[in-house]
């Protein structure tokens, strides 16, 4: 059973618990396919919260960022703060990759669909286009 805590943009501490939630791993603040990513489930983010599931986004910035990153984009969602990796290790979304020639570590861009603490489904090595209608029209069957 999954169990997390982490610091959020909207203050104070996200604690995992038994609620719904779409939890999506981004790379990085203030990127071109992060910020398409972020800005696509903020458009869609009543639709999910129709269907009962919170949004969340994680990444390894800083509060500080996530909170200049969520206001310059009015993201109606909290973005959690994973800076030591905890999380994404315990995701399993650290990968090795190539930028520029160069190997890097990052995370590799992944979204899960979280219940009673429990991953009901998982993408992986997401492409951000149509990715958010695809993780709607998902939740939309169960």
């Amino acid at each position: 059973m999954l169990n997390f805590t982490l610091p959020s943009s909207t203050g104070g501490d996200f604690t995992l618990g038994d609620q719904p939630i779409v939890l999506f791993f981004y790379p990085r603040d203030n990127t071109p396919g992060c910020t398409i990513e972020n800005q696509d489930f903020a458009t869609h983010y009543q639709e999910f919260i129709k269907l009962g599931y919170e949004v969340y986004g994680i990444s390894r910035d800083k509060i500080s960022s996530h909170c200049n990153f969520s206001s310059k984009y009015s993201l109606p969602f909290p973005l959690l703060s994973d800076v030591n990796e905890t999380v994404c290790n315990m995701f399993g979304v650290m990968k090795n990759k190539k930028m520029y020639g160069k190997d890097v570590r990052g995370i590799e861009r992944s979204t899960f669909i979280i219940k009673n603490r429990q991953i009901i489904h998982e993408w992986r090595k997401i492409n951000v286009d149509g990715h958010v209608a695809e993780v709607l029209a998902y939740l939309k069957t169960l």
